[in-house]
């Protein structure tokens, strides 16, 4: 049975949960799951807020049967600096792979704007063999055996998703930019058939999301 079901279960069998001790206190949490569900904002209904809810979830997770209730230091959080909205969203990724109220490159629009980049939704707009910026986070870093070398990655904003080619001589200059960075901001032309936007990418840059997010799904 996974935490989920786990506290489902328990849930329906005697009640609602009063607070994270409760929870905690019920079900025995690990401290990484604890926190892990303090993270992802499943503790916000309990009247505090996320970086209030890591710190009391890592004290609850330490309590065990026997232990003197009302005793348990660090369940009652000091008061902390709120998370800002990038923080939330960064938290929902990091915690659920999924960000339902916001995207993390949606907060970085303005320096694309600045750097003339455009949104991958207008890049079905573009006419075939016009050279723009795109910048995104990482979803996928693809290399077939039948490419010729050539690495597929999508690029993801808060509008769409982009298709883009690397070339082996483009993927090599820039290899360590290219594969570790969460993000990135590719200058290419676009090539455009049937309805569909691809970006054969001539230029590759680092695109700083200031705090790590979901992991790409990449090729071994």
């Amino acid at each position: 049975m996974t935490t989920t079901e786990q506290i489902v279960t328990e849930r329906q069998a005697r009640g609602p949960y009063t607070g994270i001790g409760d929870l905690n206190g019920r079900l025995q949490l690990k401290k990484t799951a604890a926190e892990a569900l303090a993270t992802a904002g499943a503790f916000t209904r309990f009247g505090g807020d996320r970086r209030q809810d890591v710190w009391a979830a890592g004290a609850a997770a330490t309590t065990r049967p026997g232990h003197l209730p009302g005793l348990v230091p660090g369940l009652d959080a000091p008061a902390l600096p709120g998370m800002t909205r990038f923080e939330v969203t960064a938290a929902d990724l990091w915690a659920t792979s999924v960000s339902p109220n916001s995207h993390p490159v949606q907060f970085l629009r303005e320096l694309l704007d600045a750097r003339g980049a455009i949104t991958t939704a207008a890049l079905a707009g573009v006419e075939d063999g016009t050279r723009v910026w795109v910048g995104g986070a990482v979803t996928h870093r693809q290399r077939p055996t039948t490419a010729g070398g050539i690495t597929f990655l999508n690029l993801e904003d808060e509008t769409d998703m982009a298709n883009v080619l690397v070339s082996p001589g483009l993927w090599q200059r820039n290899r360590v930019v290219a594969r570790a960075s969460a993000a990135l901001l590719i200058r290419g032309q676009v090539q455009a058939a049937d309805g569909v936007a691809t970006l054969v990418a001539d230029g590759i840059e680092a695109l700083d999301l200031s705090m790590a997010t979901a992991p790409s799904r990449d090729f071994r």
